[in-house]
């Protein structure tokens, strides 16, 4: 067998039986679960995440997931929170401990300042019988046969079923809660999620002297160098009462050429695209993404209630934005 072909068995046999660790977790969501998530919600504190070591690891990412999804939750290492990180955790809280052995030392020297604070605690074990299960108000056994590391003895399996255990956690408890795209958008302002669900038209038009606008009775010409000074591609044309007429727009600039119309001398209104599309300031800057796309057009016109432009914004603002 050469060392590739013994790779590649190794890779197979290691998901394989990870494979297994998280089918097995089916029989494992029961009445307990149940009861886990019922804490959670009825206590309406944090969830303090604790383990260490490799379960550590885990419990960082289910404090993780769990924030972001609408549980509000913090890691606290156990270690540190002999030394003073305690003081972390209130009333109300929950406290979610992670130990494969469920006598993990450090996890297991918490439990009488947990009960003295009389603060809720959840765990996940693989041994019912262990001092952290026994001394739970809620147990979710976490079990797996073998580790994948032929050894038996790195965590691998074990982990995987635990961060597998957390996201369902997370996911029973999101909706329970309701939670929707929008909160998590507001979880995760900085991601594309967010900007798509949080950002407006009315953050990112370009407004006052920025928006390029010209008169009704403006000269093509006019509108030739409002269009380059606000490097739009495109310029509104307004009524003498202040509403929209139209836009004036490369497009139309190649069709006035190849009519051969004097730029001196023809009314942008001859040219101009009347009943041009217009968004409110308040749609989201999605929504004016997917409007774009589906008139294949590149800039359009922001009105108000009396169809008065108030800003304009091209497919370059919604790229600088992120939405893009």
């Amino acid at each position: 067998m050469t060392k590739q072909t013994g790779f590649i068995k190794s890779a197979k046999r290691t998901i394989a039986l990870e494979r297994d660790a998280v089918n097995s977790l089916l029989d494992a969501v029961d009445e307990n679960f149940n009861q886990a998530c019922n804490i959670i919600l009825q206590n309406g504190g944090r969830v303090v995440v604790t383990g260490i070591g490799k379960s550590g690891h885990i419990a960082n990412k289910i404090a993780a997931t769990l924030a972001s999804t609408g549980t509000p939750a913090m890691f606290v290492h156990p270690a540190e929170a002999s030394h003073g990180d305690m003081g972390m955790i209130i009333e109300n809280d929950v406290v979610l401990a992670l130990s494969n052995s469920g006598n993990t030392p450090e996890v297991v020297t918490l439990l009488p300042l947990i009960k003295r604070l009389g603060v809720k605690l959840i765990s996940f074990t693989q041994n019912p019988l262990s001092i952290l299960a026994s001394a739970s108000d809620a147990h979710v056994k976490v079990k797996v046969d073998t580790e994948a590391c032929p050894l038996d003895l790195a965590p691998t399996s074990s982990t995987t079923a635990a961060l597998v255990m957390g996201d369902a956690l997370a996911i029973a408890l999101l909706e329970a809660r309701g939670f929707t795209a929008e909160d998590f958008a507001f979880s995760h302002p900085g991601g594309t999620l967010g900007k798509k669900l949080l950002l407006k038209v009315k953050d990112i038009m370009r407004t006052g002297k920025n928006m390029p606008m010209v008169k009704q009775n403006a000269l093509l010409t006019d509108a030739l160098l409002e269009m380059t000074q606000k490097g739009m591609g495109m310029t509104g044309i307004q009524q003498d009462n202040g509403r929209i007429a139209g836009i004036f727009t490369d497009g139309d600039l190649r069709r006035a050429l190849d009519k051969k119309l004097d730029v001196r001398t023809t009314p942008i209104n001859q040219v101009m695209t009347a009943n041009c599309r217009t968004v409110k300031a308040d749609v989201l800057a999605a929504e004016v993404l997917a409007i774009m796309d589906d008139k294949k057009i590149n800039a359009i016109i922001v009105v108000d209630t009396d169809n008065k432009p108030i800003g304009a914004l091209n497919m370059h603002d919604l790229l600088n934005a992120g939405v893009v």
